[in-house]
């Protein structure tokens, strides 16, 4: 089994900086892809910003420039550093990764972090 378990997160002011953590851990052979998606009510989940141990890296058009997302394939660890939050960043973020166990590739999620940009 996997697990990714996140941290960060919270409230943030417009223009303030936040930063989310996530680790997996489990059975992991190798980690594909680690990323950031955000969902908000009434709207399907989105990718916010994904990397392949820092060689590729993916943004949502609305946070390029203003996020960053780190990726340590040794560690098994994610962040993703949000500067100049706006309100229309606010979500909840799940850490997405795909790895490789010894059963194959399959997709996991973390349980989601609230994020919330407001003055």
């Amino acid at each position: 089994q996997v697990q990714l378990v996140e941290s960060g997160g919270g409230l943030a002011q417009p223009g303030g900086s936040l930063t989310l953590a996530c680790v997996a851990s489990g059975s992991v052979v190798s980690i594909a892809t680690m990323g950031w998606y955000r969902q908000v009510p009434g709207r399907q989940r989105e990718l916010v910003a994904a990397t392949s141990n820092g060689a590729y890296t993916n943004y949502a058009d609305s946070v390029k420039g203003r996020f960053t997302i780190s990726g340590d394939n040794a560690k098994n660890t994610v962040s993703l550093q949000m500067n100049s939050l706006k309100p229309e960043d606010t979500g909840v973020y799940y850490c997405h990764a795909a790895i490789i166990t010894l059963r194959g590739l399959s997709d996991y999620w973390g349980q989601g972090t609230q994020v919330t940009v407001s003055s």
